[in-house]
């Protein structure tokens, strides 16, 4: 049977590279997007356009909690809730 599936799911191997090839760069924009490196990379970005005058201190403080919302947000799928009632 080995030979069988192999011959009928062999159209399928695009399909399962593509598949597999999404799911390593989810994986890697998760780390990024979680790194303590890219937080405080952004962070300090956020305090040296403060320093040149580029931002006002609410809109350096609003921006802050926003790059810490999002290191602090649930990973993945399953940390989202269902909508509706």
């Amino acid at each position: 049977m080995g030979i069988l599936s192999a011959i009928v799911l062999w159209p399928l191997a695009p399909v399962k590279g593509v598949i597999a090839l999404g799911e390593v760069l989810q994986r890697q924009a998760e780390e990024e997007l979680y790194s303590p490196a890219n937080t405080r990379r952004q962070l300090e970005e956020l305090q040296e356009a403060r320093d040149r005058g580029e931002i006002s201190a609410d809109e350096e403080k609003e921006a802050q909690e926003r790059i810490l919302q999002t290191r602090l947000a649930p990973k993945g799928p399953q940390a989202t809730s269902p909508e509706g009632g």
